[in-house]
């Protein structure tokens, strides 16, 4: 660790994505030199398709901004409150959505992109890290997201001694706006709620019944899909990210309890019809022309897709500005290799950030790589930055990834699995019995007690950022 603030020699960061992009943004922002290196163009990847920086591969969707019922709105508003660029960006490039921060995804990346690029401290460099990154690089943070190339891969395998972690990760498909029936389909958010930017109105709704919902599930079942190669066939999926085929195999009323469900929805066309089930299209882009299909990655062939999709109500005449994919997504044993610092036991120099650390989800990629880019500024400094509160999204999740919240040993690699945040990673709070002079329970118990988990977070989130305001208060 140095003794003094360095910025003659740089900080480097491998991987331009969310995470990648947000680390260097943090450095620079704290006054530290920073190379920021993207393969892109010049590499080519499984799922990505420009050469923007936090290019957003799977969905355009943030999910919740709900700050005060949601554990990703709490993210969202702990990485506004550290300064991310990665919001910033959000918040800026946003569509309606409902209850959700969905975004333009090419706007999003143009805004990080030109950030990134415009900044006097970081300088781009588009070119491929090949294996371990040399010796006189001496902090590096390693954010190469799920498709880390094959040399790294097999670089940071070797270094750690561990074999590399797997899952799948599957796409959704996207829609030409002026291919969807309007007919049959309709304008509504669910329970009408109206989200960031949004009006109550921000979705597309295709209702089936229940003859049309049992063919749909029987082409699903028996539609042709990708086949893995022979070294894939044990790698598993992550649940909250399921291909619609491997959901509908579970049991048939599987995707109506899940990305199917109707309800809080009314058919515009048909008030007084209940449907049985409903495919729900959301934005994709500020002109409103591409909508993707909430929910709907799938791993089947192309054809395949475009036959059963097209059998949905309402998208009997699609046009496919993108057909569905499945990629394979490689992550860390990180309650086993990295430190509380994010810092490689086997390596110190190197940090990790994103997806590779074994969080799922843009905004949880981000957020760590926001603190991979705060500890790294704090060691160029001389000092240590201490991890966030425990009672934070930011603190649960580093607790998930690093182990910090169990006791003894963590975890091996045949229990530790990627994880989005959620209330469930935080510790819990005493919720009061009553509250405004009712007695609490129920779902009203459960929202309150979601709710205090939220304000909790955030005060001490606050505590954290700003540690003499917060002494100065008490």
């Amino acid at each position: 660790m140095s003794t003094g603030h360095d910025n003659t020699t740089p900080v480097h960061v491998i991987g331009g994505g969310l995470a990648g992009s947000e680390a260097a943004w943090q450095l620079a922002e704290a006054g530290h030199a920073v190379v920021l290196h993207e393969m892109r163009p010049h590499v080519a990847t499984e799922a990505h398709e420009t050469d923007g920086l936090a290019e957003m591969v799977c969905s355009n969707s943030f999910r919740s901004d709900d700050a005060e019922n949601n554990a990703v709105g709490v993210l969202h508003e702990e990485m506004r409150r550290g300064g991310s660029l990665i919001m910033r960006s959000a918040d800026k490039a946003k569509l309606p959505a409902g209850g959700a921060l969905a975004v333009d995804r090419n706007l999003f990346s143009q805004y990080v992109t030109e950030a990134i690029e415009n900044h006097p401290l970081i300088t781009l460099d588009r070119a491929e890290v090949v294996g371990l990154p040399p010796a006189e690089w001496t902090s590096v943070i390693v954010a190469t997201g799920p498709l880390t190339s094959p040399a790294l891969s097999s670089a940071i395998a070797e270094l750690s001694g561990e074999n590399d972690l797997a899952f799948f990760d599957a796409i959704a498909p996207i829609i030409h706006r002026d291919s969807v029936d309007m007919d049959t389909a309709w304008f509504q958010s669910r329970y009408d709620k109206a989200g960031p930017g949004g009006t109550g109105a921000d979705y597309l709704n295709c209702p089936m019944d229940k003859a049309q919902y049992d063919a749909f599930i029987d082409a699903l079942l028996t539609a042709e899909v990708t086949e893995f190669k022979e070294w894939e066939k044990n790698t598993p999926y992550f649940d909250g990210c399921l291909p619609i085929e491997v959901m509908a195999a579970r049991g048939r009323e599987t995707l109506r309890h899940g990305p199917m469900k109707p309800v809080g929805l009314t058919n515009a066309h048909k008030p007084d019809e209940k449907a049985w089930a409903i495919v729900q299209l959301r934005q994709d882009n500020a002109l409103g022309t591409l909508w993707n299909m909430v929910g709907f990655q799938t791993k089947m062939k192309y054809g395949a897709q475009v036959e059963v999709l097209r059998s949905i109500p309402g998208l009997q005449h699609a046009e496919f500005a993108r057909l569905g994919g499945i990629h394979r997504n490689t992550f860390l044993n990180s309650p086993k290799l990295l430190d509380r610092e994010l810092r490689m036991k086997a390596d110190p120099r190197l940090r990790f950030a994103g997806q590779i650390t074994g969080v799922e989800g843009y905004v949880e990629s981000a957020a760590m790589g926001l603190l991979a880019g705060r500890f790294a500024a704090a060691e160029r400094e001389g000092r240590t930055l201490p991890a966030p509160p425990s009672t934070t999204a930011f603190g649960s999740l580093l607790d998930h990834i690093t182990g910090g919240h169990i006791a003894g040993e963590a975890r091996d690699s045949k229990t530790f699995q990627p994880m989005n945040v959620n209330f469930g990673l935080f510790p819990e709070i005493e919720t009061p019995k009553e509250r405004n002079g009712k007695r609490l329970k129920g779902k009203e118990k459960t929202r309150a007690r979601k709710q205090d988990l939220a304000a909790r977070a955030l005060r001490d989130f606050d505590a954290w950022l700003m540690p003499d305001r917060a002494e100065a208060a008490e």
